[in-house]
């Protein structure tokens, strides 16, 4: 199976969000036996941290947009450039669907 771009991209989500939970339940255990100072401190680091994780959802979320519409206006240009074989195309999915389905409902 093939790794789409996508599926970078969420894998990359997911390991920066549990890096941040991780960091953050690790300074909040750190932070109950701190000092004031101490305390002050790791509280910026948190806030620090999660910054940068908003920035990275935000850059993530971004391109995944920007990805979206440069597909959307692919897929209108193609339609309107070649109308008959979208068509065509169309009617054969169904096609193999239906035929998917009545085979199913044959089965039972």
């Amino acid at each position: 199976m093939t790794t789409t771009h996508a599926d970078v991209t969420k894998e990359r989500l997911y390991e920066d969000f549990n890096t941040v939970v991780a960091e953050t339940e690790q300074l909040l255990k750190s932070l109950a036996g701190a000092g004031s100072d101490t305390a002050g401190a790791m509280q910026a680091s948190v806030e620090q941290g999660l910054a940068a994780a908003g920035e990275r959802l935000a850059k993530i979320r971004a391109a995944s947009i920007q990805q979206a519409k440069a597909s959307a206006y692919a897929t209108d240009e193609y339609v309107h450039g070649h109308p008959w074989q979208s068509i065509g195309t169309v009617a054969a999915v169904a096609a193999v669907a239906g035929l998917a389905a009545g085979l199913l409902i044959a089965r039972r």
